[in-house]
């Protein structure tokens, strides 16, 4: 299986974290015993589930700083904000990964789950958190 498709059992995942504000393990273990994710894949999703639940609250601040008009990542689309949660996460946290990999895969999340206008406004958001960890060294 590719990255992109643990990047979308990750979006699964983190989807429902954003309702129950806790790790279902249920549902990682679940998701996780699809038979055609690689070792490496399911690190990745194990790996970036827990670090973006650990640290959502951080993750939600990034992503609100550049969501002009938006006062609570409440208002933001579900879709938009799940694969904004993750690229940002990448960005931050997983220098290893290309940030135009991380980004580019978030926009195509947001065009299969998302609105019409979500792919333009997830690419801008995440184009200026790229900018700032880029230039502020931020990679953890």
């Amino acid at each position: 299986m590719s990255r992109k498709n643990a990047r979308e059992v990750l979006y699964k995942l983190v989807f429902e974290f954003t309702f129950s504000n806790s790790l279902n393990e249920v549902t990682e273990s679940m998701l996780l015993s699809d038979a055609t994710l690689s070792a490496d894949d399911k690190a990745y999703v194990e790996k970036a589930y827990s670090g973006i639940t650990e640290n959502f609250e951080q993750l939600c601040s990034l992503i609100l700083k550049y969501t002009t008009g938006y006062s609570s990542v409440d208002r933001l689309v579900k879709a938009d904000l799940v694969a904004m949660a993750i690229s940002s996460y990448e960005l931050s946290y997983m220098p290893e990964i290309p940030a135009s990999v991380s980004i580019s895969e978030a926009v195509e999340l947001v065009k299969q789950y998302g609105t019409t206008k979500s792919s333009g406004f997830v690419n801008g958001v995440l184009a200026s958190i790229n900018r700032e960890v880029r230039e502020n060294g931020k990679n953890h």
